[in-house]
Order: structure tokens, then C-alpha cells, then sequence
């Protein structure tokens, strides 16, 4: 009765205001809002708050087209938007001028994940979400990103898959495009490892696992991982700061801070980060060849030392040139520097007797430089919601390598059978990347959106090498090894798409054509390898809501992967005498064909059932073996065909108060099957992947967290995986009033994570054994100034994803670093 009664007297202050201003002021405040689809938030409640002491003014419902509109007196005011089913939306301040109404920008409730009383699983809403077609790390707020680098949180992230060459993947082992803000990394492999090494979790807003992106997106065959950072909103300055250091086997160093100034019509924002990491790579290989009744086997133990040092950057300003039109530039980038210390032992065996010996040793200064300019516009055009959005990008993506190689050759009994033989080997490469790209979003009714666009891109790659003898104590170039290659890549692409709900079906429904155009080039070849082709890439998604408790969702996507630059690049590279790397210029696109049936229980628990076929596909390193030489020579070719199905779990649990857990399994069935021209491969396997994390509140400001991997044995390409597993241990404690924290963590604690596979497929008998530094305790510390919340606002996905993903892998990679 006492709730009833404040109730209706709170409903009597709120008219009896409305009466009140409505008589003696012209001026207001008026906006829209709208669900995370951009649909209208019909029968919303907004309430009108003073900013200087958040009384409650005045309260309205939003109309069917999701518009308010209230009078209200010059000053400053904060919104409050509710909605059942959504989550509560604080904005503002607002400040209202006497005879001007002011107009809010449009503002985007999101789902509420409510937890649930009747069962055990509750709604992380501060960490996983299960959405239709993707899966949503909310990071800031969790205790996984205090301390931990977004290497280390993708690595336990559900679904996602991470090997030793740093390729990131959320479908099967297929390589996945990643972004951060929308924008590229512009690196792959062990470039994009170290990046995210260094990168620091607490400056990051939230993960995005999208599985099937719909035709707004490039066509990815193998999903997109959206990294967000955090960009302030608030009024004001807000500052996290970090620092840490690590030991392992060598030290690991990190730093940086993020930042954002909001002043009127101005946010100034950026983060920068710096990491130093000293590790070892580990990799031996043991070769068994059959060749005229001679069995030769051919050991090799490489190992590496390699000192990293990285810096990646971000800022960027947002101009409100009035109420609906805003632009923006940013600047961001990777500055790289690792040195490696290499020592190659090649042992060399005959009819079961060791023959001699080849020691390889060289050191290496590899640098890259990764600059992107964007700058860009974001308009709301007429009263109806059409948005605009515009991006104009340049990056700038340098690379210099100088590697002097030492062989010494020794029998084995002792003493040398040659003179030694020294090499340089010099790669310096630069990649020029335009791109422009315009979107346009509009409401055709209350319940549907159309969604179009147009993007341009154009890549032009210079890459040389420069490899040969030692003569005379002078470097020289040899012809044989030494070469250039130009590639250049033209890439026209426009979408439709169509997001609307019919009764309880949600439709997203798109087409996207992409033409390319490219032109590759050596001075080895005869002629240059040119290609024209236009692809459409369909996409549909139904989202089916029987009720708040069970929702289904079914999809289809169609994909393509372009090769990284450095596989169609044809440089020998250079690991030993025996063992070498080259680029295929005539390698294809491969597509990927992709359905997906989801169920989400409470919008968290998420079951999927999901198939794909990739043909053509290359992601894959294929060994082939000269039995007479014994030269072995890893490159990428289109091998076959790539097809997987899976059952995919997610299940965030809470057993008591103080205890969370998430678990989440990816069970798969995957078949290889090789082109005829690649041997007789068709071969299918399991693989079974299962990953936890334990969240454990020891008390108001200290948190403990366990969490583990294993994914079971395996064959992938033409190779027999063994099972690897890894478990890693974090605390973190609250302190100086909760605006700092303390964290301890200790990685893969018993220093199982590594690869290990055999390969015994045409004339080809190898086993490998493959380990980087994994087992790492490190200590670190955060610190925020200013306000304790910082909003995401909305974000300018930039138009050169694709080709700065590619752009990652430059000339003169070798095999192993």
C-alpha cells in the first residue's frame, strides 16, 4: 500500500510539473530512441532529470515512430529511457536555451539480460552475450581484462581457436578477419600476436565473435573478431593507466594508458600502449626419406630468441557540427621492432648412421611500421532516421627485414667438410592502401530498415628481395634468389540489406558484389598474373522470439578469404639449405559457404548447430619434398575442399553468490578432401574443443579466476594433431577506493600448450614438435582517473578491412620465427 501511495503521488508531482512548464516556457528538449536494430522503442518512458541534482523534472512515452517531445526551462537536463526488456539508458547533460528546443541524439536501448531465480545459469551481462550470429565479450568490467593482454583474453574466449603461427579463427581453424573499431590490424600471423600481445584489455570496450556477418560487412569466409575500444562519453576527463612486468623464461614488459576529454561539441580520445616481450620458439622437425634404397633421415632443431618491442596507438577527435552531424578523424598504428637471435642444428642421417652436420645461425632485425588516417562523417538526414555514414582511409605499411646468415659445415666425427657459406638476406617491402566507403540507413516503416553502401578500395605493394653469398668479404645479389614483385589490387564492392520483423520473425536479408582486379608481377616471370572476376555474396538471417525465455535464429552467409599478400608473393625464403619458403602468385580466392541454427535460452545459454564448405582452399601450409635433393619447400596452393560440421554450447553458469563459471564446448567434424592434382587426400576427423573460466569473489575487492582449454587430437591439412591443453590462474585486488587494482596471473601454470603433429602423407614421413614461451607470471597495476563510466559511442567501422588484413603478412617471413 506505502509503494501505491508513493507511486501515485510521484505520478501527480510528475503532471503537475508538466502543467507547470507546459504554461510558462516555449522551449524543450526532443529525440528518438530506438532498439539495438535501429527499430523505433515504441511506448518507451523518458524522464526528463535536472543535471545538477538528478530530481526528476517531467516523464513521457515514446510514440510509435519511438519520437518524444517535452517543454522544459533553459537550463541543464540528463534523459533517463526505459523500456521493458531493455537495459536502463542514462544521457546527457543537455543543455537547453531559452526559445530553442533541443534535439538529443538518437539514442540505442540494449537487450536486458535479466537473471534468472528458477535455474542456476545467470546472465553475464558484464562479459558474455549470446546475440543472433555472433557471441559479445562485454570485457570492460571483468576481472579478465586486469592484467591481461587481448591475446590472452581471445585465447580463452568461447569458440575461438588460436595456433603458434598466431592465426585467430572462430570456424573450425579458418583464419577469421580482425578488426579493432572496425578497423584493420593490418597484420597477420606472429605480427598480429605480438600486436595483441601488447595491446592492454583494459582499454578495450567489448569482443564481437561474429560468425556470420551480414552483407554490411566484407565478405569474410571465416567470420570477423571486432575488437572495440573504449571512447568516453562522459562529460569531462577520464584516464585508466596500466603497467606491468612478466617472467617466463626472459622478461615481458607493458604499459600504456586510455584516455578521453569531452567538452561541448568535442571528444578527444585515444589510448596508447607499449609492451616489451623477450620469449623463445622451440621448433623441431624430424624427416624420413625413402629415395633409390637409401633411407636418409633429416633432423632438425631450430631455436630462436626473439626481443619484441611494439607500440600501438589510437586518437581521434569527434566534432558535433550540430545536433545531427558529426565528423571525425583518428590516426592509429603499430610500430614494431623484433630482433632474432636464430640457431638452426641440421643433422643429416644415412641408412641409420649420422652423416654430418649444417649449423645455421643468423640475426635478424625485423621492423614494421602500420599507419591508418581515417577520417570520417556520420549525418541524420530529414526527419525520417535516414543515417549517413563516410569514410576516407590511407594506410601506410612499411617493412624493412635484414637477416645475415652463418652456415658451418661439420662431419660427424668432428672437423668441417666445407668452408663456411654466408648469406644476407634483405626484404624490404611497402604497401599503399586507399579506400572509401559510404553507407546509408533508413527506415521504410516502424518495423523495417534498409541498409546500402558503396566501397572502393586500391593496394599497391612493392616488395624486394635481395639475397646472396658472401664473396670476398663483400654481400653480394644472386640472380637465382634475388627479385622483385609488384602487386597491385582493385577492389569495387556495393550491398543491400534489409533488417525487419514480421510478427515474431526478425529478417535480415542482403546481397553484397564485390569485383576485383589484380595485377601481380615478378622479374622471374615471364609474364604478369592478371585477374578480373565478380562475386555475389548472399546472406539471410531469421530470428524467430517464441517467447522471453527461447529464441531460435537460422543463417546463411557466403564468404571469401584473399590470400595475405605474402603467400602470392613468389620470394624464396630462406630457412636452411634443406628447407624453404615461397609464395604462389597464382594462388585463388577461397569461398566459404556457411549455414548456422541457433537456439538462445534467456539470451545467454546458446546451443548451435552450424555447417560450412570452403573450396579452393589454401589456409593451410603444404609441404612438398624433393626425394632425389632432399629440399623440402613449404608454400600455400588451392588444395581442395574444406568441409565442417558442428555442435556449439555456451552456457554462463553461477553456482553460489561468490562463484561464475562459463563453459563452452565446440564439437566438429571436419573432412579434407584434396584435388586430384594434390594427391588422393579425403580424410575426416573430430575435434573437440572445451574451454572454462572460474570467477571466483573472495571478498568486496578481491576476485580469483581459473580458467582452462583443451581441444582433443585432431587432423588438419595433411597432418595428425596431438591433443593440447593449458590452464591459467589470475588474482586481482581493489584498492585506493576501488579506482586502482592489483593483478597476479601465472599462464599455461603447468607448460603443456604446444604443437605437436606427424604428417605421413605421398612420399612425405615428418613429425613435428612446435613450442613457444607460454608459462609466464606476471604482476600489474590499473589505475582510472576521473569519471568511473565510460560510454561506447557510436563507432565509424572503417571501409579497408580486408586489404590491411592482408596486408599483414609481408615479404621475407620464414617459416619459423
Amino acid at each position: 500500500m506505502r509503494f501505491l501511495t508513493r507511486c501515485l503521488l510521484l505520478a501527480f508531482l510528475l503532471v503537475s510539473c508538466h502543467f507547470t512548464f507546459a504554461q510558462t516556457v516555449s522551449s524543450g528538449i526532443y529525440g528518438k530512441a530506438s532498439d539495438e536494430r535501429h527499430l523505433p522503442a515504441t511506448a518507451a518512458t523518458v524522464i526528463l532529470l535536472s543535471a545538477a541534482d538528478s530530481s526528476i523534472i517531467k516523464s513521457v512515452t515514446c510514440d510509435d515512430e519511438g519520437k518524444y517531445n517535452m517543454a522544459a526551462k533553459p537550463g541543464k537536463y540528463l534523459l533517463i529511457i526505459s523500456k521493458i526488456g531493455y537495459d536502463q539508458s542514462l544521457t546527457g547533460p543537455y543543455t537547453v536555451e531559452t526559445g530553442k528546443r533541443f534535439a538529443v541524439p538518437e539514442i540505442n536501448l540494449i537487450i536486458h539480460l535479466p537473471q534468472l531465480k528458477e535455474v542456476s545459469v545467470t546472465a553475464q551481462r558484464s562479459y558474455i552475450d549470446a546475440k543472433p550470429g555472433k557471441v559479445v565479450l562485454y570485457v570492460q568490467g571483468s576481472i579478465i581484462a586486469e592484467g591481461n593482454s587481448v591475446a590472452e583474453i581471445l585465447k580463452q574466449a568461447p569458440g575461438v581457436h588460436v595456433d603458434s603461427r598466431g592465426t585467430f579463427a572462430i570456424l573450425g581453424k579458418q583464419s577469421a578477419l580482425v578488426t579493432i573499431d572496425g578497423k584493420p590490424t593490418n597484420l597477420s600471423g606472429q605480427d598480429l600476436a605480438d600486436m595483441l600481445q601488447g595491446m592492454a584489455g583494459t582499454s578495450v570496450q567489448q569482443i564481437e565473435l561474429i560468425t556470420n556477418p551480414s552483407a554490411k560487412y566484407d565478405a569474410a569466409g571465416g567470420g570477423v573478431i571486432n575488437i572495440v575500444s573504449k571512447k568516453g562519453a562522459n562529460a569531462g576527463t577520464n584516464i585508466v593507466i596500466n603497467g606491468g612486468g612478466g617472467y617466463g623464461s626472459y622478461y615481458k614488459f607493458n604499459g600504456g594508458l586510455t584516455f578521453n576529454n569531452r567538452k561541448g561539441a568535442f571528444n578527444v580520445f585515444g589510448n596508447y600502449n607499449y609492451s616489451e616481450d623477450k620469449k623463445f620458439h622451440d621448433f623441431v622437425t624430424n624427416r624420413t626419406i625413402m629415395y633409390q634404397d637409401l633411407l636418409s633421415v633429416y633432423n632438425v632443431s631450430y631455436k630462436s630468441i626473439q626481443l619484441s618491442k611494439n607500440h600501438t596507438f589510437r586518437a581521434g577527435m569527434d566534432v558535433a557540427l550540430s545536433p545531427k552531424h558529426s565528423i571525425g578523424f583518428l590516426v592509429s598504428g603499430t610500430v614494431t621492432d623484433n630482433a632474432f637471435v636464430k640457431d638452426n642444428w641440421l643433422q643429416m642421417s644415412n641408412q641409420g648412421k649420422l652423416d654430418s652436420i649444417i649449423n645455421t645461425t643468423s640475426n635478424t632485425d625485423r621492423g614494421l611500421n602500420n599507419i591508418s588516417y581515417d577520417l570520417n562523417y556520420l549525418g541524420k538526414l530529414g526527419n525520417k532516421g535516414t543515417t549517413l555514414m563516410a569514410d576516407f582511409i590511407y594506410n601506410d605499411v612499411n617493412r624493412k627485414s635484414s637477416e645475415y646468415i652463418n652456415n658451418h659445415f661439420n662431419l660427424a666425427g668432428g672437423g668441417a667438410y666445407r668452408a663456411p657459406l654466408y648469406f644476407q638476406n634483405l626484404t624490404p617491402s611497402t604497401i599503399r592502401i586507399w579506400a572509401a566507403k559510404l553507407d546509408v540507413t533508413t527506415p521504410l516503416s516502424k518495423t523495417g530498415v534498409l541498409e546500402a553502401g558503396l566501397k572502393y578500395s586500391n593496394v599497391n605493394s612493392d616488395n624486394d628481395l635481395v639475397f646472396g653469398p658472401k664473396v670476398n668479404g663483400v654481400y653480394t645479389s644472386s640472380p637465382t634468389f634475388s627479385n622483385t614483385f609488384l602487386f597491385k589490387e582493385n577492389i569495387n564492392s556495393a550491398y543491400v540489406n534489409y533488417i525487419g520483423k514480421m510478427g515474431k520473425v526478425g529478417v535480415t536479408a542482403g546481397l553484397r558484389a564485390e569485383q576485383t582486379n589484380s595485377d601481380g608481377m615478378s622479374a622471374t616471370m615471364n609474364k604478369p598474373v592478371i585477374r578480373h572476376y565478380l562475386n555475389l555474396f548472399p546472406q539471410l538471417q531469421l530470428n524467430y522470439t517464441v517467447n522471453d525465455k527461447h529464441e531460435f535464429n537460422l543463417s546463411y552467409n557466403r564468404g571469401v578469404n584473399r590470400a595475405v599478400y605474402s603467400s602470392i608473393n613468389p620470394f624464396l625464403s630462406y630457412v636452411d639449405l634443406y628447407d624453404y619458403f615461397r609464395g604462389n602468385p597464382r594462388l585463388l580466392p577461397q569461398y566459404t559457404d556457411k549455414i548456422e541454427l541457433t537456439h538462445t535460452y534467456n539470451k545467454m545459454l546458446q546451443t548451435a548447430l552450424y555447417g560450412a564448405v570452403t573450396t579452393d582452399f589454401y589456409d593451410l601450409r603444404v609441404l612438398q619434398q624433393n626425394d632425389s635433393s632432399k629440399v623440402s619447400i613449404t608454400s600455400a596452393n588451392n588444395f581442395g575442399t574444406y568441409s565442417i560440421l558442428g555442435l556449439r554450447l555456451l552456457a554462463p553458469v553461477q553456482f553460489y553468490n561468490w562463484w561464475n563459471a562459463s563453459f563452452s564446448l565446440d564439437a566438429s567434424y571436419q573432412r579434407i578432401k584434396a584435388y586430384s592434382q594434390n594427391g588422393n587426400l579425403n580424410k575426416g576427423t573430430q575435434d573437440i574443443i572445451f574451454t572454462t573460466t572460474q570467477s571466483f569473489r573472495l571478498s568486496n575487492t578481491i576476485l580469483a579466476e581459473l580458467s582452462g582449454r583443451y581441444e582433443s587430437p585432431n587432423f588438419y591439412g595433411i597432418g595428425q594433431l596431438k591433443s593440447n591443453y593449458w590452464v591459467t590462474a589470475r588474482l586481482s585486488k581493489q584498492v585506493f577506493n576501488k579506482k586502482g587494482t592489483i593483478n597476479a596471473s601465472v599462464s599455461d601454470i603447468f607448460n603443456t600448450l604446444r604443437d605437436r603433429s606427424t604428417i605421413n602423407y605421398q612420399n612425405l614421413n615428418v613429425t613435428i614438435y612446435d613450442k613457444v614461451e607460454t608459462r609466464v607470471f606476471r604482476i600489474g597495476f590499473t589505475y582510472r582517473f576521473g569519471n568511473a563510466s565510460l560510454k561506447n559511442t557510436v563507432k565509424h567501422p572503417a571501409g579497408n578491412e580486408e586489404e590491411q588484413k592482408r596486408a599483414g603478412g609481408l615479404a621475407g617471413n620464414t617459416l619459423a620465427n
